[in-house]
């Protein structure tokens, strides 16, 4: 009986053992993912915030230097993100310090044979500078094809190099704007616009400004009628708010759908700050049109997003707008005049 006993004992034992290593087990299992998925989180790099100050005019300057040297064929062709990268390094990303004989040199330079790398590679920021650069204006300039009229009244497909975003405002209609960027907003609660405001007249067809996923599309209380698109690259999510009443978007918008840069996406309004759908209570018509850049998708939809002030950009895009005509005389819908397709978006079609 005596040893029955003791045998017990150690299957009793041997049990609870068994219990207590299990339990350790998926307690160290447990920190050691935590631990490392916080170290993941923590080594993530990425750029948290970009202030975008570069003004119209250099923006014209270097987009020129970039687009000539391709289309003349240079030996030395200037890529215009480069040229403002490192021009930010020198006057610490503020514009308004801007010096034309640092442009200058930096082009005599580089005609000379050195290469960007040699010249910057003591700028401290200057990969800063670039990568936040990229992720507003990469997609702005390159190669596409698109449609030319001809005297016979006949169109052409032209392949050629140059600005491919578009104005968020079709060809042909009127718009002002001044920078307000940074504004008091009220509505809801205490906050800053994060956008530009586009006035214009109700029904005034709105065009995507790059190429890109319908990622939002319907009814926000803030923004009325509105529609976000995502480029390609993911590094733009570009935002077109209080859409018109009734008639927001062409016919059949829907999420998830390809838009092509300079396609016609819906119509200005005054809808939004209700939360019940197609109510005008914006006091002047217009688009709030934004551009967030997305260096990572933790910061999407969260309060570590990053939005930049697009105010001279659309400024820049001025002179490359969508001409559009009315594609349905039933529905009231308008469409691109000219065709208009990228190299990298077959793919899409």
């Amino acid at each position: 009986m005596f040893i029955k006993q003791i045998k017990l004992s150690k299957k009793m034992f041997l049990s609870i053992f068994l219990i207590i290593l299990m339990i350790l087990s998926l307690i160290y299992y447990s920190a050691f993912t935590n631990s490392s998925e916080a170290k993941l989180k923590n080594d993530k790099s990425f750029i948290k915030w970009v202030d975008f100050g570069i003004t119209t005019e250099i923006l014209e300057k270097t987009a020129k230097l970039d687009i000539d040297s391709h289309n003349n064929k240079e030996k030395i062709q200037f890529n215009w993100i480069e040229l403002l990268s490192y021009l930010a390094c020198k006057n610490g990303g503020n514009f308004k310090n801007f010096k034309q004989s640092d442009l200058d040199l930096l082009i005599e330079n580089l005609k000379n044979g050195k290469t960007i790398e040699e010249l910057t590679k003591n700028m401290k920021y200057y990969n800063y500078y670039f990568e936040s650069y990229s992720a507003v204006l990469d997609q702005f300039i390159g190669y596409y094809f698109i449609e030319t009229p001809n005297s016979d009244g006949t169109k052409s497909l032209k392949y050629q190099y140059g600005i491919k975003a578009f104005s968020p405002i079709a060809k042909n209609y009127n718009f002002n704007h001044y920078d307000d960027f940074g504004n008091s907003r009220s509505y809801g609660f205490k906050r800053t616009h994060l956008g530009n405001d586009l006035m214009g007249s109700i029904g005034t067809p709105i065009i995507a400004v790059e190429s890109g996923i319908v990622e939002a599309c319907g009814w926000n209380q803030y923004g009325g009628w509105r529609i976000g698109i995502r480029s390609l690259d993911k590094k733009r999510y570009y935002y077109y708010a209080h859409l018109r009443k009734n008639h927001p978007y062409i016919k059949d918008l829907h999420e998830g759908q390809f838009v092509m840069a300079g396609d016609v996406i819906g119509y200005l309004g005054m809808t939004g700050y209700s939360q019940k759908e197609n109510v005008n209570n914006i006091n002047v018509p217009h688009l709030h049109f934004g551009m967030e850049l997305i260096f990572d998708e933790s910061q999407k939809e969260s309060q570590n997003e990053i939005w930049i002030d697009v105010y001279q950009i659309i400024e820049f895009l001025r002179k490359n707008r969508s001409e559009v005509y009315m594609c349905n005389k039933e529905t009231k819908d308008y469409s691109r005049k000219y065709e208009f397709c990228e190299n990298e978006q077959f793919i899409y079609k």
